[in-house]
């Protein structure tokens, strides 16, 4: 069985407060894009699951990989599965805030339900996602989604603006982890209404829809606020940085007159696609 794991943008991205337990509630409307990795999934011969990774590096042991804890996640609820050899080609880059390891292990958890005909419900594959990452149930649906809380309450969303829109996404040679991000983050302690966002034309986001996390990441990463601002100036309707970076992405009415040779996106990974 071959999948195809998409990744996501951040519409907006809204730090409400921190919570009791050291989380924080955000909102943000999280869309799927067609930046994928491949994964592929067959029974394995030799009775001993493998995970063959090719394609952009993974620094983590594989056990750690979170395409292999939801493989542990579902056996855990199911009791048993048989072995499975695990072929995933990395493309989309790591450390980019598009969501690219939760996707694999969303497509994960469906393709042993699928393969094994286990039968599981959603709100079992919620469950098992949930307790991979904030990002990870979003996958399953695989739509465009408010998204609550930690991240895992869902809310499905149309964006008619969207429509025939194309995007260009880069991810630069920087590493912004997920612990600094936060750790420069000031809370909004204000709700949004991204359904009203949502519903209003692209060409308004730009003053309303935000990422907060761009006011203390931009300051301290200067070359991921560089491909924002470039993108502006190549005609976007609307850009931003997305989820925790570091990844910038552009909207465009039109064609994408960006330059993927110009200076802010050197050396960068790029992608270009249409909604």
């Amino acid at each position: 069985m071959v999948v195809f794991p998409d990744s996501k943008i951040n519409l907006g991205l809204n730090i409400v407060n921190k919570r009791p337990d050291g989380y924080h509630n955000i909102q943000s409307i999280m869309v799927p894009i067609g930046w994928t990795d491949v994964l592929e999934v067959t029974p394995s011969p030799s009775g001993h699951t493998t995970l063959n990774i090719s394609g952009r590096p993974v620094n983590c042991p594989p056990e750690k990989n979170l395409v292999m804890k939801a493989l542990r996640r579902v056996e855990q609820l199911t009791g048993s599965l048989p072995a499975v050899d695990i072929y995933l080609r990395k493309i989309v880059p790591d450390g980019a805030g598009l969501g690219g390891g939760s996707a694999d292990a969303a497509a994960m958890v469906n393709a042993i339900d699928s393969l094994f005909a286990l039968g599981l419900k959603h709100q079992e594959k919620l469950e098992i996602c949930s307790d991979i990452g904030a990002d990870c149930p979003m996958f399953l649906n695989n739509s465009p989604m408010i998204a609550s809380g930690t991240g895992t309450t869902l809310e499905p969303v149309e964006i008619p603006a969207l429509k025939g829109m194309k995007i260009i996404v880069s991810k630069p040679d920087t590493y912004v982890s997920t612990a600094e991000a936060y750790a420069g983050v000031v809370p909004t302690k204000e709700e949004w209404n991204l359904r009203d966002f949502a519903a209003l034309p692209a060409s308004e986001w730009r003053h309303l829809l935000r990422n907060t996390f761009e006011d203390s990441i931009f300051p301290s990463h200067p070359e991921i606020k560089a491909i924002k601002d470039y993108f502006y100036s190549c005609g976007a309707v609307y850009a931003s940085m997305s989820g925790s970076g570091a990844a910038v992405y552009g909207l465009f009415s039109g064609d994408i007159l960006a330059d993927l040779g110009a200076q802010p996106l050197a050396g960068a990974a790029v992608w270009t696609g249409s909604f």
